[in-house]
């Protein structure tokens, strides 16, 4: 119905504007929650100590003879500052990539007569318009199934972590829904930095094993469970060449190319697919053992 009454460009105008105010706004959040982070990094330091003389005292481990140097050039401030430096060079993508998206949206009207211009026989121009419908199902639904995943998860885990009494749970929510856009690792990391904050903020092992659990327990239900009820195995695509292709476009691009990388690889076998040539590296990258999806 929206699509009858409006025409495609204003609705891909309406979409790209929406995007961008959705990235403002979350940049705006995580910029207020950081800094309030950044007002308690002596309390981090104190706590930090009074750690090491607990293990000192209890299990007689020296934390500071074992860390050496860097017990003392230890500095929560410049490991904040990295963790900001990450996420705005994410979000600045995010925004470069919403840039690029209107611009798709945009040209996609007239996509079509381009491609019946370059490929004037009917047969060719339905096999490659059938290859570029294909990556874009797969992709688009890749994308949207993640999305909703990792967002069931950033919020779960903003519960657990608001009722533990953790600092700032806007801010790692968020880290968690970006961090399980990477396959595996993603969730794994995800777990572990919220825990670590919360030895570090309570100074206790209770409230670091807490969040451990819960948030992992929450990374197991929705990762093991949900997320293949949601997902299944449409991708066609081996856990083994994931994890390779994780660490190809990681070494490549950093933490843009992990996020990027299943999408790239269901991309490459799809077109691998349409070509005797290629097919069966297209069947050697597939989870099924299989070309088609």
């Amino acid at each position: 119905f929206v699509r009858r009454k409006f025409p495609s460009w204003l609705l891909s105008v309406i979409a790209s504007v929406f995007m961008f105010l959705v990235l403002g706004f979350v940049t705006e959040l995580l910029v207020y929650n950081i800094k309030a982070l950044a007002h308690s990094s002596a309390t981090y330091t104190a706590n930090l100590d009074k750690m090491a003389n607990m293990l000192n005292d209890t299990f007689n481990i020296n934390l500071r003879s074992l860390l050496g140097d860097y017990a003392t050039d230890l500095d929560f401030a410049s490991i904040l500052t990295t963790v900001v430096n990450s996420l705005t060079d994410i979000l600045g993508n995010a925004f470069l990539i919403a840039l690029y998206v209107l611009f798709l949206l945009i040209e996609e009207s007239v996509f079509s007569v381009k491609l019946k211009a370059i490929f004037p026989e009917s047969d060719r121009f339905d096999r490659v318009d059938g290859i570029i419908r294909e990556i874009e199902n797969a992709v688009t639904d890749y994308i949207g199934l993640k999305t909703l995943v990792s967002l069931v998860t950033g919020v779960l885990s903003y519960i657990v972590l608001l009722i533990l009494g953790v600092d700032s749970p806007v801010f790692w929510a968020f880290l968690i829904f970006l961090l399980n856009f990477i396959p595996t690792i993603g969730s794994l990391i995800a777990t572990l930095f919220p825990a670590i904050y919360a030895l570090l903020q309570f100074g206790e092992l209770t409230p670091f094993i807490l969040v451990l659990a819960l948030v992992g327990l929450v990374q197991v239900i929705v990762g093991n469970i949900l997320e293949p009820k949601i997902m299944g195995n449409a991708l066609n695509i081996s856990s083994l060449v994931a994890i390779l292709s994780l660490s190809f476009w990681g070494w490549l691009w950093g933490i843009t190319g992990m996020i990027l990388s299943i999408p790239i690889t269901v991309m490459i076998v799809i077109v691998f697919a349409q070509f005797p040539s290629t097919r069966p590296i297209a069947i050697l990258l597939s989870g099924k053992g299989k070309a088609d999806s």
